[in-house]
């Protein structure tokens, strides 16, 4: 039997333990290494070898992280619920994603900020890299699967910015690449941005079995978003477009829709959480669109373009 290849959670795992163990890094954070070791993305390594627990003051936490990576450690700062960003964010984006634009000093940080929902109630759950969007000074990056995380740590390393990795548990098990679905005349554009890339296959799957033709474009890079020649191809002869995120609309969703509006015409629209806080229970909830809420928007756009 060949060598099963690697999860995302292995490969985030390995990606941590060489930067501890060969590049002086550190991994910062909460609860680091209680029970699960966050998802069991991290190695089984303590202080000493620069796995540094952080008290649960959320708020300083960021600013330890900030002095870290001033010092040169360039610190892996690890939010364990991306909604924690809301008290970690302050001192990131006023002074790490602006030192080296005001003061030619670069603040070098891996900021692993971990998404989930379901019953974990109004603070804790969703991606929030809208949080982050609007503010210079900051790579937004979401990679879900091994060799776009591979990649987005060596381009963190081999330059001196802030990355924002907006990551998903649900992704941790993954170890398949995701490959555009493209047509030379689509009749929809996917644009799907975090765990909804998943759910947007699926859709994608579903719908062509009902005689659609929906091509699918993977964003990894949120910020900068650049509109590459196939992306803009496809979208073109479609006419219409779909963005897709597990965050809130208005924000990430709603930006890079407008940007591919500006630059093909094309008639966008977007799909993410509703517009309502999340509760525990399952009747009160908010969850990002699925498979089955993903064909239900793609056929009322396409039965309305008629």
């Amino acid at each position: 039997m060949g060598k099963l290849p690697k999860t995302l959670r292995e490969t985030i795992k390995a990606i941590t333990k060489t930067h501890l163990i060969e590049k002086n890094g550190l991994a910062m954070g909460q609860c680091l290494t209680a029970v699960g070791w966050v998802g069991g993305t991290l190695p089984e390594l303590y202080e000493d070898k620069g796995m540094v627990e952080l008290s649960m003051a959320d708020v300083a936490g960021g600013g330890f992280a900030v002095g870290a990576a001033l010092s040169g450690r360039r610190p892996m700062y690890i939010i364990r619920y991306q909604g924690f960003n809301w008290f970690n964010a302050p001192i990131i984006i006023n002074y790490a994603c602006k030192s080296k634009e005001i003061w030619g000093v670069p603040c070098p940080m891996f900021i692993r900020s971990i998404a989930m929902e379901g019953g974990i109630g109004p603070v804790a759950g969703s991606s929030h890299h809208s949080l982050y969007y609007r503010m210079p000074g900051v790579i937004i990056r979401s990679p879900m699967t091994p060799l776009e995380y591979e990649k987005c740590y060596d381009d963190f390393m081999d330059g001196d910015d802030v990355y924002y990795v907006s990551e998903h548990r649900g992704s941790y098990g993954n170890s398949e690449e995701l490959e555009n679905i493209a047509f030379s005349k689509p009749d929809i554009c996917l644009f799907p941005i975090s765990i909804t890339r998943f759910a947007a296959m699926d859709a994608a799957e579903i719908l062509t079995k009902k005689g659609y033709k929906i091509a699918v474009h993977h964003i990894e890079t949120i910020k900068p978003f650049r509109i590459d020649s196939e992306m803009k191809r496809s979208l073109e002869a479609a006419g219409t477009g779909l963005v897709l995120d597990d965050d809130y609309c208005d924000g990430v969703a709603k930006a890079i829709a407008f940007d591919l509006f500006k630059e093909t015409g094309s008639v966008m629209e977007v799909l993410g959480l509703e517009n309502k806080t999340a509760g525990f229970s399952e009747k009160v909830d908010n969850l990002p669109p699925d498979k089955l809420d993903i064909e239900k928007k793609v056929i009322d756009i396409l039965e309305r373009k008629k």
